[in-house]
């Protein structure tokens, strides 16, 4: 699985990385800083859920 942030769309509420840190990282003016990654089988199911705590929707995860 891959995780994609739409960078432009991230309202910066913080949620992915409060419910997800091992997926997803924040900035220093609490954005995603996520870009496209891989990952592993293991972190599919917090990156699902960080995803789906995501208040703009800017998160989209992309099966391989």
């Amino acid at each position: 699985m891959k995780v994609h942030v739409k960078q432009i769309e991230c309202a910066g509420h913080g949620q992915c990385a409060l419910l997800a840190p091992e997926v997803y990282e924040l900035d220093d003016d609490g954005f995603c800083a996520t870009g496209d990654v891989d990952v592993t089988p293991e972190l599919e199911d917090p990156a699902a859920l960080g995803a789906a705590s995501c208040p703009a929707q800017a998160i989209e995860l992309i099966e391989a």
